[in-house]
């Protein structure tokens, strides 16, 4: 069974779909591919059905990720299909928590760096108004949580597995 992983931030243009191309990658070189499913999606559906901004696919680009998904609203299904939802502000989970249909789909909510505790900032801010820095910052900053989330979800799903 996989685990499934949704990345979201307010309009999946920039963090969250960077999220999940940065983690796609990652869990492919650590040869995890086959044990996840990785989404992203948006608090609002302003960007529906488009391409990342294309300055986070650029910085992306030069760092070998192909950030290309499409934007899209989260959605209640969301909350049951994905055994991790992973704002990447406190703004945003406190949105999700909001959203949460039940105690059980409230748990499943953090944000990215509480996956990284010695993370340079305690969230993933939101570049979209700023200059190149801000790019970079994000997917430093993704980058810097992927292997804490993966070793955590993997020493959750070894737990499960045998019980302890």
């Amino acid at each position: 069974m996989k685990t499934k992983i949704l990345f979201v931030c307010l309009g999946n243009i920039c963090r969250s779909s960077s999220a999940e191309a940065i983690f796609k990658d990652f869990v492919k070189r650590k040869g995890y591919e086959d044990q996840f499913e990785i989404d992203s999606a948006g608090l609002i559906g302003f960007h529906e059905g488009e391409l990342p901004d294309p300055r986070m696919r650029q910085h992306g680009a030069r760092r070998g990720y192909k950030i290309d998904s499409i934007s899209r609203p989260i959605n209640y299904d969301d909350f049951f299909r994905f055994d991790y939802i992973i704002g990447m502000d406190d703004t945003n989970r406190s949105r999700l928590k909001e959203l949460a249909p039940t105690e059980e789909t409230l748990a499943k909510i953090s944000i990215m760096t509480d996956w990284n505790k010695e993370a340079l900032l305690d969230y993933i801010p939101d570049p979209y108004y700023g200059g190149s820095d801000g790019f970079e910052m994000v997917l430093d900053l993704i980058e810097s949580c992927c292997e804490p989330l993966l070793n955590k979800i993997l020493s959750n799903n070894k737990e499960k597995t045998f019980g302890n």
